[in-house]
């Protein structure tokens, strides 16, 4: 009996801002086997998944294929064939422009289920955040949509599109995808077919992102301004006049970090926050984890653990990883909350304790500075002798901790519960770096330094540092980054991810 066929969705994660996805979008895409995306969504919508999605980038960009047409299609046959159900992950929506229909076809042709989740078009979306609507009762009663970009398989592709005949439809909005390339050629033929020369006119670039640009100009003016102003793609063409209501109705205004790259290695399992608080402030977040924690189980510790559960002590937190392990493999060892009952429990920092918070505990001590030393030291005064002291950690954890507590008398257990490890770098994460300088690293552990550099690669990871700044978390990470030959030009006061991008956007200010 054959295997049966899995299923492929192909799903429009709109443009620019990650919100923009659907709900069914996300919804699918965080149930299926596999994902196949493209370059010009947000990022991390991709490194968020769960890890055992697998992920195949089929990137495109204007005159960059990592994949052929014919080879995406192929590949979408092939993994439903192995039963699984694959996302196919598109910006935009994948039937306006997205050569959606031809995968489409391609999957009927072949006898595999398929399931389209619409996404916002560009059209829609980055005009609402250039404030343009494309329609208006005193301006534009209808919109047309065209691709400036037609297919190199055409005959004679320029003279097919009847640009004649969208110049004489009177007033209404025009809306041109991926035409900043033949930005000029559009222009005159517009011009020639009858168009006014001075209709208002825009390109938006980048559209809804923290990168967007708005390039206004009277039409036959578009490709000059668009010229001086350095504009590539991906971009969006806007004729008509209720261009003209840009400047009145534009909302979407700049934030402190519009602009910068931001490159973030922290695991993206726990990137969540940052990411959100870079992207309020504005920043085009480019996550490139360099490190990844598995759970590490050490049954004869637990055990010790368990026996020690009556005589109670302290739980010695000092890291978000530690919270989430540990309470997952407190659960798989068949116990609950009331285990805890007779222990305090002690978090190195701010973080940790709203990971505690998040899943019901409260800390009953956190140091003044958020560092091991001084957890250590503080806690080794208030720690009683021979009193129980389980250090929570993971395989890269300093043992400070432990000898402090140790000489100040107490009981101290180490209690693995994880093991940090070099991530994978796969090639969406490769285009998203290299897609432009770099202007921000930042570094929230010792390890994120060092995996970076083994990571990549000595000779590359200098290369992507080569323009930016490095952001550390504290004095350890900066002395860690140091050594491995960065320079730390950004630290955080308060040693959590509030606090390093409260330094970020200090520095960003000051050096403005």
């Amino acid at each position: 009996m054959s295997k049966q066929s899995g299923k492929v969705y192909l799903i429009g994660a709109g443009p620019g801002e990650p919100g923009l996805i659907t709900y069914r979008g996300l919804e699918v895409l965080a149930s299926v086997d596999a994902v196949c995306y493209d370059a010009l969504l947000d990022p991390t919508l991709i490194i968020t998944l769960p890890s055992h999605i697998e992920r195949y980038y089929v990137g495109k960009r204007s005159g960059k294929h990592s994949q052929s047409q014919g080879n995406i299609e192929n590949l979408l046959i092939r993994l439903a064939r192995e039963g699984k159900n694959i996302a196919r992950l598109k910006a935009g929506d994948p039937m306006i422009f997205g050569r959606g229909g031809e995968e489409l076809e391609a999957l009927k042709d072949a006898g595999i289920p398929y399931e389209i989740v619409p996404g916002v078009t560009a059209a829609t979306a980055v005009a609402a955040y250039a404030g343009i609507p494309l329609t208006h009762r005193d301006y534009a009663s209808w919109t047309t949509l065209f691709t400036a970009h037609e297919s190199t398989e055409k005959e004679n592709s320029d003279m097919l599109f009847p640009y004649d005949r969208l110049a004489s439809m009177g007033d209404g909005t025009l809306v041109g995808y991926m035409g900043i390339k033949r930005l000029a050629k559009v222009v005159e033929e517009l011009i020639e077919g009858g168009m006014s020369p001075e209709t208002p006119s825009a390109i938006i670039e980048r559209g809804a992102t923290q990168a967007q640009r708005i390039i206004g100009s009277p039409l036959i003016d578009l490709p000059q301004a668009a010229e001086n102003a350095g504009v590539e793609p991906p971009g969006l063409i806007v004729i008509g006049k209720v261009v003209g209501l840009s400047e009145k109705l534009s909302w979407f205004e700049s934030a402190p970090l519009s602009g910068k790259r931001v490159l973030v290695t922290r695991p993206a399992s726990q990137a969540g926050s940052m990411y959100e608080l870079l992207r309020i402030n504005g920043a085009s977040i480019v996550p490139a984890p360099s490190i990844r924690t598995e759970s590490f189980v050490d049954n004869r510790a637990w055990d010790s653990f368990f026996e020690k559960k009556s005589e109670g002590g302290w739980i010695v937190f000092t890291s978000e990883n530690g919270v989430r392990y540990f309470v997952q493999q407190l659960f798989q060892h068949q116990h609950d909350w009331r285990t805890l009952g007779n222990f305090k429990i002690a978090a190195i920092g701010t973080g940790t304790a709203k990971a505690m918070r998040e899943i019901g505990l409260k800390a009953d001590f956190i140091p003044s500075k958020f560092t091991t030393d001084t957890l250590a030291g503080e806690l080794a005064l208030i720690v009683e002798k021979d009193e129980n002291v389980i250090r929570v950690r993971g395989n890269l954890g300093e043992p400070n901790v432990e000898e402090s507590l140790e000489k100040s008398g107490a009981n101290v257990l180490p209690l693995q519960v994880y093991e940090t490890i070099i991530a994978q770098l796969d090639d969406g994460i490769r285009a998203w770096v290299n897609e432009a300088p770099i202007d921000i690293i930042t570094f929230t552990s010792g390890s994120t330094a060092t995996s970076f550099i083994e990571q990549w690669g000595r000779e590359e990871a200098i290369r992507i540092a080569s323009k930016a700044v490095i952001a550390s978390i504290g004095p350890f990470t900066s002395d860690v980054v140091r050594s491995i030959g960065f320079e730390v030009t950004i630290e955080a006061e308060t040693h959590s991810i509030e606090g390093i991008i409260d330094a970020i956007l200090i520095w960003v200010k000051k050096n403005q």
